[in-house]
Formats: C-alpha cells, sequence, structure tokens
C-alpha cells in the first residue's frame, strides 16, 4: 500500500526552484508528489496522513558539509546513531562526516564501514568524506577513484591544512579526473603556530597568543591559484575573514572552480564571547573580531560566501576543562546551527531564503547530493521551522553526546519543529 503524508497551510521555501508561496505539500512513498497552492486546492488524497503546518515554513531538510564523529575510535564523543539523532532534532537531513577518526578514513573499508553503520543506525542521510591524504599526514595520496567508487563524497584533510604544495597540486589534478572536490581547512604550519584566539588587543588583555588573519588568508591564496591551475574542485572549508571571502570572489572572477563555507560560531559569535576564557568558545579557526562577523553576514548575504556548516566537533570534559591555551579546539552544532542562522534573519541582515540556500540548497550542489530541493519527484527530506518560536538552548535539551557547546543557555527564536527524510518524521517536538 502507498504511503501518504499531506502537509497542508505550509509556507514553501525552495531555493532550488525559487519557490516563495503557501501552500501543501504531497509525499507519496517518501517521494514528493505535489507541491505548492495546486497542491493544496486539490484537497488530500484518501487515506492520507494530514499535517496542518500553518504558521510553519517547509524548507528543504539542511545539508550540513562539516561534522565530526567519534566512530570509529572516540564513540565515547559520539557515534554516528548518536550524530544523527542530533542532526535530525536540529533539522539536518543530510550531513558529510569528516575522516578525523581512529583509523582515518583513508581506505575503502571504512568509507564502507561508515556508510553501513549509516544505513543500520542512523535516521538522517550520512555520506562520508575520505581522507586527502593517507593518514592526514599531507604526505602521500589515497586511492580517490576507489574511494569516491566506495562512496566518499569529497577528499579533506579533515583538521589538519596541507602544507605540501606540490602534493596539492598532484591531488587537485587527481581529484578532477573523477570530478572529485577538495574542501581543505587554510591555516599556515608556523604563522599560526601556538595562537589559541584571534590576535589583537583582547588577546594581549587575555595573555593568550594570537593567530593572525594572514594565517588564514596566505594558504587560502596559494590553495586558489593550485585550484586555478589545476582547473579542479576546491572548496575552503571555514574562512573567517573578509579578506578570505574577497580572495575566493577574485578567484571566481579569473575563472577558478572554487567556493567556500563558514561556520555558523563565526556568523553569529566574536572574540569578546570567550569572556573569561571560556573553552567552549576555543575554534578552529579562532572566533573574530565583531567587525569581522559583521563583513562575513555581508558576503554571506550577497552569495560571496557560499554555505553555512555547523563544524560540529564533539569534545568530552578531559578535553575541554582545561585551561584555554590547552584546550581542545571544537564545539558542537548540529542542534543549533538553524536557530542559529535565524538569528541573521530576524535581524534583517540575511533574508531567509538566502539562509536556507547556504544551509541546504547550495552545499546539496557543491557536493553532488540528492538533497536540498523540493522539486517534486525529489526525495521528500523536509524540514518544518517555526521561525517564531522562542526556547532556551539548555545542557539538558541536547542530544549529542558531548555538551561543549557555545550556545548554551543562549536563549534562541525559531527552531525546526519536524524533520522528515525519505517522507518519514525522524523528529517531531509535539
Amino acid at each position: 500500500m502507498s504511503r501518504t503524508t499531506v502537509l497542508k497551510n505550509v509556507h514553501i521555501l525552495d531555493p532550488s526552484r525559487n519557490v516563495d508561496e503557501n501552500g501543501s505539500i504531497v509525499i507519496v512513498n517518501g517521494k514528493i508528489a505535489g507541491i505548492g497552492s495546486g497542491a493544496q486546492n486539490q484537497g488530500a488524497p484518501d487515506g492520507a496522513e494530514i499535517v496542518d503546518g500553518k504558521g510553519l515554513i517547509a524548507a528543504p531538510g539542511l545539508v550540513d558539509a562539516r561534522v565530526f564523529v567519534g566512530e570509529p575510535g572516540g564513540e565515547h564523543r559520539e557515534t554516528i546513531e548518536s550524530a544523527s539523532r542530533a542532526a535530525a532534532a536540529g533539522g539536518v537531513t543530510t550531513f558529510i562526516t569528516m575522516p578525523d577518526t581512529d583509523p582515518v578514513i583513508d581506505d575503502i573499508a571504512l568509507v564502507e564501514f561508515v556508510l553501513k553503520n549509516a544505513r543500520d543506525k542512523a535516521i538522517v542521510n550520512i555520506h562520508p568524506a575520505a581522507a586527502l591524504t593517507k593518514g592526514l599526514k599531507g604526505e602521500e595520496m589515497t586511492e580517490f577513484g576507489l574511494l569516491q567508487a566506495a562512496g566518499a563524497v569529497a577528499f579533506t584533510n579533515g583538521r589538519n591544512p596541507m602544507h605540501n604544495a606540490q602534493v596539492l597540486r598532484r591531488a587537485m589534478t587527481y581529484a578532477r579526473e573523477f570530478g572529485g572536490v577538495i574542501a581543505l581547512e587554510t591555516r599556515d604550519k608556523y604563522l599560526g603556530a601556538g595562537g589559541v584566539m584571534n590576535e589583537g588587543l583582547l588577546a594581549s588583555w587575555l595573555g593568550l597568543s594570537g593567530s593572525p588573519r594572514e594565517a588564514e588568508l596566505i594558504p587560502l591564496e596559494r590553495d586558489l591559484r593550485i585550484a586555478g591551475l589545476t582547473r579542479g574542485a576546491y572548496h575552503a572549508a571555514q574562512i573567517s575573514v573578509p579578506e578570505s571571502a574577497e580572495a575566493v570572489k577574485i578567484a571566481r572572477e579569473r575563472g577558478a572552480n572554487v567556493t567556500c563555507g563558514i561556520s555558523i560560531n563565526h556568523l553569529t559569535l566574536n572574540e569578546n564571547d570567550i569572556g573569561e576564557y571560556r573553552t567552549f568558545f576555543k575554534l578552529s579557526p579562532p572566533l573574530r573580531g565583531e567587525d569581522d562577523r559583521k563583513a562575513m553576514v555581508d558576503a554571506l548575504a550577497r552569495g560571496e560566501v557560499d554555505i553555512i556548516v555547523s563544524a560540529h566537533d564533539p569534545q568530552d570534559v578531559d578535553t575541554k576543562r582545561l585551561p584555554f591555551a590547552d584546550a581542545a579546539d571544537g564545539a558542537i552544532g548540529l542542534e543549533t546551527m538553524l536557530a542559529a542562522a535565524l538569528r541573521l534573519h530576524h535581524s534583517g541582515e540575511v533574508p531567509l531564503m538566502r539562509l536556507i540556500d547556504a544551509l541546504s540548497t547550495r552545499p546539496a550542489k557543491i557536493f553532488g547530493l540528492d538533497a536540498g530541493t523540493l522539486a517534486p519527484g525529489a526525495r521528500a527530506d523536509i524540514v518544518l521551522i517555526d521561525p517564531d518560536e522562542p526556547w532556551l538552548a539548555t545542557k539538558d535539551t541536547f542530544v549529542s553526546r558531548s555538551k561543549n557547546t557555545p550556545f548554551e543557555d543562549a536563549r534562541f527564536t525559531g527552531r525546526a519543529v519536524s524533520t522528515y527524510v525519505a517522507g518519514k518524521r525522524v523528529h517531531s517536538l509535539a
């Protein structure tokens, strides 16, 4: 028997088709069978489950392109199953895992391990990114063709920057032959060495070593030049300063196939949030100044920054309850990415359509994923958003195994109230 669900009276936002209208979404056997005002006028098929979404926004399920999961090797911090539940709670229906595990995801068996566990235990769609170099050491390339055939959707060195330009050139050339995307975090090995927060007056006041923006910008500009040289697809995984956004823009104008992302943390927080050495705000790249944050929000609104990521990076008490300089970088973010992004909508800084594009449609396109659209015939991965619901992000509300959030006790307006994956409701506040 067919399984039919009708989401009626919803405000539909679909950046993939520039749709912004009120109506219904008809889901049959996990696919979108009808959408829009026409679908609402036709009424519901007999036996359909009816969900009244009055006051809610229906958007393509969010796609998070940078998620660190502990499994294998660090299951105490996060498993594939727990990360999938955290994702569903945040409206994320698809995410890409980073290869920074123990062992590193650098061969076919480990890619298959992630995919099998995702099929067996996860409630959202999970795609592994494979290591760009063996052991993430930056020296010897992995087998891109075999890894891609096994299911890897991108190649990255995860938290580890690439320092060897020759290896990177070969990797970009090699990946181009398979249509693969190389996604890298840019951080100079020496210029930013020892820096634990943004270089500036505040770092001096706190007595902490700073990392200058040039530590991000110089290797980024090198990568962009290599992308132009090789004609490969390159994605700057996390940028944090306006000079980086400008560099990506200029590289595009030169014809390079380059894109970039930014974490929600760098769009909604700044270095002052560190306060009195609060380690949950110790991130890589470091939180920047308020002027930089505002400039990056503007770059996002203009489309110069392509996507928003959560940079979900679970850490436990042993790595965070340390002096600030010694604490591990990283924060969880799957459950707060949407709510934090809605702050930019409520402040009038970024249109809601552009936010959904950056959170869903654009990352799906960059990495070639079956997601990010509400087109008829597409898989029914949908998030229902109440943009006006107030809520408090307490430690007890988080599904993630780890609790290292910079948004602890933050007050939000707006959240995912229901999440559907292939037409099945995997999260609901009701």
